[in-house]
């Protein structure tokens, strides 16, 4: 069987709960045509870059998969069929990550970045050297 991951973007209008169903149902369908849904992470409510079906925001669910074709044919079959799916994208990799994906680590990470007050204060800091005046050019002007 192969590896894959699937993402979809529901509509802003309904809950995180019946995202987790639809997550569920499509979980469902991949594990009765004979493959295993091994994770499932829930991004949350996202701005999307450009209106989709007149919606500015979406729900982003990301599934990784191991299963035959067949399953992820009828996958995306369904996924075509809902009404609540404004978009999906299901691509093949070559291993299946442990860890948490991209999306997932960036949640955590601005808290550790460093703050900006670790600078030091403005005046500190040496001062600016001033840039010496240019030389004034002569016009080009037609009255001499």
């Amino acid at each position: 069987m192969s590896y894959y991951e699937s993402v979809f973007i529901a509509r802003p209008d309904i809950t995180a709960a019946q995202v987790e169903s639809l997550t569920e149902t499509f979980k469902g369908i991949v594990s009765e045509n004979g493959g295993t849904a091994t994770k499932d992470e829930y991004w949350g409510l996202k701005s999307l870059a450009y209106k989709i079906k007149k919606n500015r925001k979406g729900h982003y669910t990301m599934i990784n998969l191991e299963a035959p074709p067949a399953a992820i044919s009828e996958l995306e079959r369904n996924m075509r069929l809902n009404e609540d799916i404004l978009r999906f994208m299901t691509i093949k990799v070559d291993a299946l990550e442990e860890e948490p994906s991209v999306m997932m680590r960036n949640k955590g990470s601005r808290d550790d970045r460093g703050r900006r007050d670790d600078r030091g204060r403005r005046d500190d800091r040496a001062p600016r050297q001033e840039a010496s005046p240019q030389e004034e050019k002569p016009s080009e002007g037609g009255d001499e």
